[in-house]
């Protein structure tokens, strides 16, 4: 069953291709695009090294009004807690400006630390294969070339017991309403997917980033789990606020898939501080 899935993402040597380009931007978000790309270097000025977007947008699937505008960003030091505070403020902007978007998130890090070599199969991974170069110069031109192999399923995706506590606290913490719980669910839904992905990834030698067809890869191989994969990939387009499906996140499946994860491909190597999922 397994062989009858369709492989793509990869360059005729083996290589995962860079997805998305500015050309795929959506008519509808090009003036969001313009704004972030016009407002970055009137936050940051010389210290911005350069700037990305990455998602729906430019892989040209963003949906009006649905889909969030994801950003990366690299200074050429490590941030401070001022230029979070800055970057925050101005996806807050840019949101409340352009009603096509729902949200902007924005990850900022150091140059050095994009390039550095333990985070070479997981932010390095992330620039050079899922981001669109938006200013500056292209840091993938100091990194290697990325096959979809055991090595970068750890390194990427091999850390979700350590989340898993996190999640339950977020849970515990949100408010009793399905608005606040939306955004849990979307970002969850999100993660568990990829993670599953990225679980079988080595076994289909191929790269998606859609969400649909990553729980049918993972299906191929898990039968017994493939409805709920299913399930989580639609709630990561059409989150609902509902507490039952997180609760069957952080009690049942996550729990399953780190421990799956864990004897498949081993984990993820630590971090001196763990960023953010790559939402």
């Amino acid at each position: 069953m397994a062989e009858t899935v369709r492989r793509r993402g990869l360059d005729a040597q083996g290589f995962i291709e860079r997805e998305g380009s500015l050309a795929r931007v959506p008519d509808a978000f090009r003036p969001v695009v313009a704004a972030a790309r016009d407002r970055i270097p009137d936050v940051f000025g010389p210290r911005l090294h350069s700037a990305y977007v990455y998602g729906s947008i430019p892989r040209g699937t963003a949906r009006v009004g649905r889909s969030d505008l994801d950003l990366l960003i690299a200074l050429r030091e490590e941030p401070a807690d001022a230029d979070r505070d800055a970057v925050r403020a101005l996806g807050e902007a840019v949101d409340e400006e352009f009603g096509q978007i729902d949200g902007v998130g924005t990850l900022l890090h150091g140059r050095g630390r994009l390039l550095s070599e333990p985070e070479r199969y997981d932010l390095g991974w992330f620039v050079a294969c899922l981001c669109t170069p938006l200013l500056g110069e292209d840091l993938a031109e100091y990194l290697p070339r990325y096959r979809p192999d055991s090595l970068l399923a750890r390194e990427t995706n091999g850390d979700l017991a350590r989340w898993l506590p996190r999640w339950r606290e977020r849970i515990e913490g949100a408010q009793d309403t399905e608005e606040a719980r939306r955004p849990l669910v979307r970002f969850m839904s999100r993660h568990l997917v990829r993670t599953g992905f990225t679980l079988v990834m080595p076994r289909w030698q191929g790269w998606t980033s859609d969400l649909r067809e990553m729980a049918e890869v993972f299906a191929a191989y898990y039968p017994e789990r493939a409805a709920q994969l299913r399930t989580a990939a639609r709630h990561g387009r059409e989150p609902v606020g509902d507490p039952v499906v997180l609760r069957s996140y952080v009690d049942d499946l996550g729990p399953w898939l780190a421990e799956e994860y864990a004897r498949v491909h081993g984990t993820k190597a630590p971090r001196p501080d763990q960023h953010a999922p790559c939402g």
